[in-house]
């Protein structure tokens, strides 16, 4: 059962719909402030209306950079727990405001730098939430975002997701090394049901939606590992997924990612490449390299 979160401020991206709206309901069931963080307040607002407990809508735009650090900016309180859900999949061919793949640059960047920019008031945990997925995942660090080969939907989201799962490993590498007590874990919520797919749009987003709808878990069994990723007493660096056979669904449990999701030098490069691409670094001094 998920603890009491009395007194305790949440941050959640995406959380006016599927897993993100199911995850905030849950945690502020148990007491918990909720912040949704999301690009329609107005579907934010309908949403926390029908949330109990104090529901609170903040605007940000993980795909405009400019509107990432203006909700980082406009923050002045502590945040116990910030949670990395917003995302998309297999959109058609696009670019975001700053010019990235959309996968890239909303599931990854715009996560990475809100992450980098709140982790001075954040006191308890980051969670980000990566998916199975990220077992196709290929990592390009030089051609992330797909300029000069082929944009393949599904490729992309896959490697959006590994991307986040190596950015949760080398977090907490920098957290430990910095002397911090705040954790990073992930979060896999198996098949859901939920409007991710259809908000893609483009035809293979679809016909894979047609195709796992029937086989998925609600949007409340999806949030699962993401409250338990959130909330249980885990160690740094913590993958939590449903603990079936395919990881599709079942009660949360620490699980291992791929190997090339544990990876360090590559999750270091990707974080060098990272700062760079959105002129954010990590804000705590390192005391050691490990």
């Amino acid at each position: 059962m998920t603890p009491s979160l009395a007194g305790r401020t949440v941050v959640i991206t995406g959380a006016n719909s599927g897993i993100g709206r199911a995850t905030a309901r849950t945690l502020a069931a148990r007491g918990a402030r909720v912040v949704l963080a999301v690009r329609d307040p107005d579907r934010g607002r309908a949403a926390a209306a029908d949330m109990p407990g104090r529901a609170e809508v903040r605007h940000l735009d993980l795909a405009d950079l400019s509107s990432v650090r203006a909700f980082a900016a406009a923050w002045t309180e502590p945040v116990d727990v910030l949670i990395n859900n917003a995302g998309v999949m297999m959109p058609p061919p696009d670019l975001t405001v700053d010019g990235f793949e959309p996968h890239f640059g909303i599931n990854h960047l715009g996560h990475f730098a809100l992450t980098n920019l709140l982790l001075p008031r954040i006191t308890g945990r980051v969670v980000t939430v990566s998916a199975g997925g990220h077992q196709a995942g290929t990592l390009d660090l030089d051609d992330p975002h797909r300029r000069n080969r082929p944009y393949r939907p599904f490729s992309a989201y896959a490697q959006s997701k590994l991307a986040n799962l190596l950015f949760t490993a080398e977090l907490q590498r920098r957290l430990t090394a910095s002397g911090s007590t705040v954790l990073a874990t992930a979060a896999n919520p198996g098949l859901a049901a939920t409007n991710l797919l259809s908000h893609g749009g483009s035809r293979a987003a679809r016909w894979t939606n047609a195709l796992l709808r029937p086989l998925s878990q609600s949007d409340v069994g999806g949030a699962r590992t993401t409250v338990h990723a959130a909330t249980a007493d885990l160690p740094g660096n913590s993958y939590v997924s449903p603990s079936g056979v395919t990881q599709s669904r079942g009660r949360p449990k620490v699980t291992t990612p791929s190997k090339a999701a544990r990876d360090p030098e590559l999750a270091r490069r990707l974080w060098t490449l990272s700062e760079s691409m959105t002129a954010t670094t990590f804000p705590l001094p390192l005391r050691s390299r490990p």
